[in-house]
């Protein structure tokens, strides 16, 4: 591959695996990080360290430089959108931008699984600004206003963007340890406390799939001016997703339904049950399935995928398994109150 190539971000979980895939293409790559990640990526990759939220380092870094592709993970607000469409403008064939499920999930009124049709609509009033739900509302509205200015320029002077929304990314490189946090759980034979709600379907992708999606945007050129979901096909309950990891296991799962107000109370949330939020979002993947011709792995292959790297490449307890034993404990006391 001869294309000059930008990842902005490409150190931590999806980006790394494209900054590898990339090089081994013989792609002309480049990297524009804080550098702050370490990682063992080729040394051929170049390096540009910049804070991409500080317009006036991004200008300075980027004015002098050619780029064919641009592919950008970490793309957060309305202000760094504008500058991507000032640097990019006129002097680049593709930008292709991650977004997120969450640019739904903080519309009024629609239903998951969400569509591309469902992006249009009300917002939400935000929550409490001391809650843990304005974080996420927050994330969820930033993300749209980023995505509203990459759509606008499109309007105004076709500027070449493709928007991919993800949902949940599972991945060995999953910095917050989601997936691995049921994997230990499972491991050491005690209960899993699940909330009793809420009870949404679990709809995630695959850190390769995207990947894939990706190098497939940058070959054909496909999608520019539009949105696209990059989703699993499974839809599925939390019950029957611990069943599918217990399985690969070769283990029995076990899970108590606790109210969620108890589990936040004692501090468990979202730790021991990562994927029973509700800024979890579920969506539909028919579009580029039928028109990028993007297809996913089947969950339960990747999960197996998954689990043998966890049993293969042994790693130390995250932080979100730090209060298991107070788990336990508090499990043990639920059994002991049903029983009397």
């Amino acid at each position: 591959m001869s294309k000059r190539i930008l990842i902005i971000g490409g150190t931590r979980n999806m980006g790394y695996y494209l900054s590898r895939q990339l090089a081994e293409s013989g792609a002309d790559l480049t990297l524009l990080n804080r550098g702050i990640t370490m990682d063992d990526l080729p040394s051929s990759i170049h390096r540009l360290h910049v804070d991409r939220s500080d317009h006036n380092q991004m200008r300075r870094a980027l004015l002098a430089k050619s780029f064919d592709i641009v592919i950008d993970f970490v793309l957060y607000t309305g202000a760094e959108a504008r500058t991507v469409v000032e640097l990019f403008s006129d002097n680049v064939e593709h930008y292709i931008a991650l977004s997120t499920g969450q640019v739904y999930l903080v519309l009024e009124g629609v239903q998951r699984p969400f569509s591309e049709s469902d992006y249009e609509g009300a917002l939400m009033p935000a929550p409490d600004e001391n809650s843990y739900a304005y974080e996420e509302w927050r994330y969820g509205a930033q993300k749209r206003e980023a995505e509203d200015i990459l759509s606008a320029a499109w309007e105004s002077s076709r500027f070449p963007h493709t928007i991919l929304r993800l949902p949940m990314v599972n991945s060995a490189r999953d910095p917050y340890h989601r997936l691995y946090n049921y994997y230990l759980r499972l491991r050491d034979g005690g209960p899993i406390l699940v909330p009793t709600t809420p009870n949404y379907a679990l709809n995630h992708v695959y850190a390769l799939d995207a990947v894939a999606a990706i190098m497939q945007l940058i070959q054909s050129g496909a999608g520019k001016g539009k949105a696209y979901n990059i989703a699993q096909n499974e839809h599925l309950s939390h019950d029957e997703f611990l069943s599918i990891l217990a399985s690969i296991m070769g283990l029995a799962p076990r899970s108590i339904s606790v109210k969620r107000s108890d589990l936040v109370a004692n501090g468990f949330l979202p730790d021991c049950a990562p994927f029973s939020e509700r800024w979890m979002s579920a969506l539909d993947n028919s579009l580029s399935k039928n028109e990028l011709g993007i297809s996913y792995t089947p969950l339960a292959d990747y999960l197996a995928e998954l689990v043998a790297h966890y049993e293969t490449h042994p790693a130390a307890l995250p932080l979100t398994y730090r209060r298991r034993r107070a788990e336990l404990q508090f499990a043990e006391r639920l059994a002991v109150g049903a029983d009397a």
